[in-house]
């Protein structure tokens, strides 16, 4: 644990990617196995403890230390696991356990025991190792590290390509011995075999409109950009998964979708809720994401369906070396002969010209889509974003002004600072919160916008601060949407802080009904 407490504590305060790389690096090449695995597994969110939630450890802390200081501790660090390390009464006596042996340990033990082991193990440790040992154990690590960072790194350990180690990735689980024991040439390549296993996906590069001129439309295709989610769909002998476009298998959420699964095939496509032949907002797909268990009426209102529009795999023939137009032109006689359900094609758009093809464009937001794609029509199927053979075209950001309403403190390094914000529009004489937001300001702008909420409070509900009506930000977001979720009634996709203007007066701010008008049909 101290080793591992060590790195996590300088990659928190290690802004830069290369600096991260190297701490990763000195890492695994001086920590044993099975140590270095199960950080790897830590560092990928690879590790789950279901007895070790933020709650129990909450009320373990609550056990050692006056509930109201606690309380009030918490709310000023706004860090659960920073919080109770600190502030732990120090009993050190013996050495702080082994990672290996915290993983082993909980994975083995009933729920029950835990807070008593946890006890016993905070007890041996430092306020650094208390620190990454909750850290670890409640899975919210927020350091700064990526999943497809610390892959990378353990391509560097083995001198080969990041894709490589993506190829095998998911056929493993930590502490990852035997993928370990391949990049320092003890052992065989992990098999990941041709269906099942995850195949990294190919990204598209944000198109910049002035890169248009240079580019010549009759080397590229392009699609619909539909609003859903990316999904690899893989089919073997009878057995079915379905990825996310990050790699985590997400089949157990959508039954119907893998139940339907009758092929030998590796599909790329997109996850959408179909009704009765009619495309229904993203909204509506979020109320079927992320969850472990989906009911009977779930599936009846918002069936899920899948839109195809490439094959990586026919059978064991891997087809990512053909150029788009050979795997397009595959995938339209495969789909021909088996029409699997809960499928279709996603229909190519035909274009002479950019700015034939820019007038499609127009069209997307009143059809509900989120814009276009364009795919290099000889370019092989890469893993990564390479620059050039994808471009993403998406439609423009809506935007609305709308009054800052309630601040709650970030996590990691924004821990001491207001940084998620509500905002509301105004309904009648009344705000109603129509989003959230915590990105899209520079740091200094987030130094103003945290002095302005401690400066303009009216009341405290735990970590988060509700602020008097007077400071506008001018929000974009990709879309609104209806939702009975919410007070408004409305639901904005990927709201972001576009300005904030400190200039304009809270009550010249959007009302409801201009927001409404802005609902997708």
């Amino acid at each position: 644990m101290r080793a591992f407490a060590r790195l996590l504590d300088a990659l928190l305060y290690s802004p830069s990617r290369l600096a991260k790389e190297r701490l990763i690096l000195d890492y695994l090449r001086t920590t044993p196995d099975p140590d270095r695995g199960y950080a790897v597994g830590a560092l990928t969110a690879g590790l789950d403890f279901p007895g070790a939630k933020p709650a129990m450890v909450r009320q373990l802390a609550e056990s050692r230390i006056d509930p109201l200081l606690f309380r009030l501790s918490y709310d000023f660090v706004g860090d659960l696991a920073e919080t109770v390390a600190l502030i732990w009464p120090e009993r050190r006596g013996s050495e702080p356990p082994q990672l290996a042996e915290v993983v082993a340990t909980l994975d083995r033990v009933p729920k029950g025991q835990v807070p008593s082991l946890l006890a016993d193990w905070l007890d041996r440790c430092d306020a650094t190792e208390r620190w990454a040992l909750l850290k670890l154990i409640t899975g919210a690590l927020r350091v700064g590290v990526s999943a497809r960072l610390a892959k990378g790194v353990l391509a560097q350990l083995g001198n080969m390509e990041i894709d490589a180690v993506e190829e095998v990735w998911h056929g493993l689980v930590p502490p990852y011995q035997p993928l370990f024991a391949w990049l320092e040439g003890r052992g065989a390549r992990p098999e990941p075999g041709h269906g099942l296993g995850f195949r990294p996906m190919m990204l598209a590069h944000p198109l910049d409109e002035a890169e248009l001129p240079q580019l010549d439309p009759a080397q590229y295709r392009a699609e619909w950009k539909w609003d859903g989610i990316r999904v690899q769909i893989a089919g073997e002998q009878g057995r079915a998964r379905m990825y996310s476009r990050t790699g985590d298998e997400i089949g157990d959420a959508f039954p119907d979708v893998v139940g339907r699964v009758n092929f030998d095939a590796v599909l790329d496509g997109e996850l959408l809720v179909l009704a009765n032949g009619v495309l229904r907002p993203f909204n509506d797909l979020q109320q079927r994401l992320n969850r472990k268990r989906v009911t009977a009426a779930m599936l009846a209102e918002f069936p899920a369906h899948v839109r195809l529009y490439d094959m990586l795999f026919e059978g064991a023939e891997d087809l990512r070396p053909l150029g788009f137009d050979r795997r397009r032109a595959r995938l339209e006689a495969w789909f021909a002969r088996l029409k699997p359900a809960g499928t279709d094609l996603s229909p190519l758009v035909p274009f002479q010209s950019w700015d034939e093809l820019a007038r499609h464009r127009g069209e997307t937001r009143e059809r509900g889509i989120e814009g276009l794609m364009l795919k290099q029509g000889e370019a092989p199927y890469l893993a990564g974003r390479p620059k050039g053979p994808w471009f993403k075209w998406k439609r423009g950001p809506l935007t609305v002004d709308a009054v800052l309403m309630y601040a709650q403190r970030g996590h990691g390094k924004r821990s001491s600072f207001y940084s998620d914000f509500t905002f509301g529009a105004w309904r009648g004489e009344e705000l109603v919160p129509i989003g959230k937001a915590y990105f899209g300001f520079t740091d200094e702008e987030l130094l103003r916008l945290d002095r302005w909420v401690r400066d303009n409070t009216t009341e405290r509900y735990g970590p988060v601060r509700q602020v008097r009506p007077g400071l506008v930000l001018e929000i974009a977001f990709d879309a609104a949407q209806r939702s009975t979720r919410h007070k408004s009634g409305v639901a904005l996709r990927f709201p972001r802080v576009h300005r904030i203007r400190w200039d304009k007066p809270a009550e010249e701010a959007d009302r409801l009904e201009t927001v409404m008008a802005l609902v997708e049909a």
